[in-house]
């Protein structure tokens, strides 16, 4: 079975074997499988789940992220010889010698998403190309515009692409996202477009919406795979061109 090895600087502290069919959750909090104890870890900061023969890295929408071979990653197809960043210490991931890996065909489910936030930006940099763009006679195009989108984990299915200033959510059947459920108001909440992203905000109702399982006072600005819920539904939102 392959091996994390967790190490602080140059320092090993443990071997943590991963057995194929069972998931492990790092964090900082006691109940995880591998225990960070340190201030930049989040009480539950990551998971590897078995997938098929090979492993997959999902950040569980940590504060400080993950980084996998200094790229910053929200999920990840593992190697032989990746290194993990969580907070101020890393964990190397290995398959011993002799120990069958997963096929090239399996490789290809790699679909390593990778995010550049101003918080990251020296780190994420180190990874960028350093050769500069080939000069070119046409003028750049201009940056197309994400658009925020809310796909149902739960509730319902597909994807509602958050298409108008000011979308809707409520049992009201005239909602751009309609609701069922105890409590949950004719209009119960709203995102609202904005030049600098999307706002959700409780509007009425015994059932407040929840961002990320807690309850929605004043306006949130949305995050990347914050996980929306109200009522009967429970959608993930994102960004796409």
């Amino acid at each position: 079975m392959p091996i994390l090895t967790l190490k602080f600087k140059q320092n090993k502290i443990a071997d943590h074997p991963l057995e194929k069919g069972k998931s492990i959750t790092i964090g900082r909090r006691k109940n995880n499988d591998i225990v960070i104890e340190n201030l930049a870890v989040s009480g539950h900061h990551a998971k590897i789940d078995t997938v098929g023969d090979g492993f997959v890295l999902t950040d569980l929408q940590s504060k400080n992220g993950c980084f996998v071979n200094e790229q910053l990653v929200t999920s990840h197809w593992l190697k032989h010889g990746d290194v993990i960043n969580i907070g101020k210490h890393t964990l190397v991931f290995g398959y011993q010698e002799g120990e069958e890996r997963p096929s090239d065909e399996d490789a290809k489910m790699d679909q390593t998403m990778v995010m550049d936030t101003p918080k990251h930006h020296d780190m994420v940099a180190k990874s960028a190309p350093a050769a500069p763009a080939p000069e070119s006679k046409q003028p750049p195009k201009p940056a197309t515009p994400l658009s925020g989108v809310l796909a149902y984990l739960s509730g319902g299915e597909g994807e509602v692409v958050l298409s108008k200033k000011l979308m809707k959510l409520g049992k009201d059947s005239a909602s751009d996202i309609v609701v069922s459920g105890f409590g949950v108001g004719q209009t119960a909440a709203s995102i609202s477009m904005r030049p600098n992203g999307y706002y959700i905000s409780h509007v009425g109702g015994l059932s407040k919406v929840k961002l990320n399982g807690e309850a929605v006072k004043d306006s949130v600005l949305l995050k990347e795979f914050d996980v929306v819920e109200l009522g009967s539904i429970k959608m993930q939102f994102f960004t796409k061109e």
